[in-house]
């Protein structure tokens, strides 16, 4: 029986971009928190800094503090406000449920990786866009549906739109 090909396997799959990292602020805070008796807080402190914590910071925190990488991502992946993947400042998520897809979800996955430069699953170079497909956002009377953040839906959503969203999410970031 001959395999199903999918899109992503006859497309030549592209990484997501990798922002620069100032490893000198990982310093900073290690002089005003003790590592030891504070990861916790370190951690923090540096995830607020960098939008998360990527793994030359952590191997950066485990070289000046002593304390094992194997530690410090185990911290990290016990407690749930901790993220080693970047995220942008809006959340763009594409519904990829079966009444989105039907309604045309793939194109407007193109559209948004065309307007901001990325491909979905990942985080534009400014930072600010991420975008994601999901599963399902339970609104199918509106396919195809975009969320913006946890506040914002769209509903009938067009690649125009989507591109025109882009834009205005752009303007947006400007004003403020």
């Amino acid at each position: 029986m001959p395999r199903r090909v999918t899109r992503q396997e006859t497309e030549q799959v592209q990484a997501c971009p990798v922002p620069e990292i100032d490893l000198s602020r990982v310093a900073e805070v290690l002089e005003e928190v003790d590592s030891r008796a504070g990861l916790i807080t370190v951690l923090q402190r540096l995830q607020a800094i960098y939008g998360y914590l990527p793994e030359v910071v952590v191997d950066e925190v485990s070289r000046r503090s002593g304390v094992a990488a194997s530690r410090i991502y185990g911290i990290i992946t016990f407690y749930a406000q901790f993220t080693t993947e970047p995220s942008g400042r809006y959340k763009i998520s594409v519904c990829q449920g079966t009444a989105c897809h039907v309604a045309g979800a793939p194109l407007i996955i193109d559209a948004f990786e065309e307007a901001i430069g990325v491909t979905c699953g990942c985080t534009s170079e400014d930072g600010l866009f991420t975008l994601e497909g999901v599963n399902c956002v339970g609104a199918c009377a509106l396919a195809p549906v975009v969320r913006v953040g946890e506040d914002e839906t769209h509903g009938r959503m067009t690649p125009d739109a989507a591109r025109d969203l882009v834009a205005d999410l752009r303007t947006r970031e400007v004003e403020e």
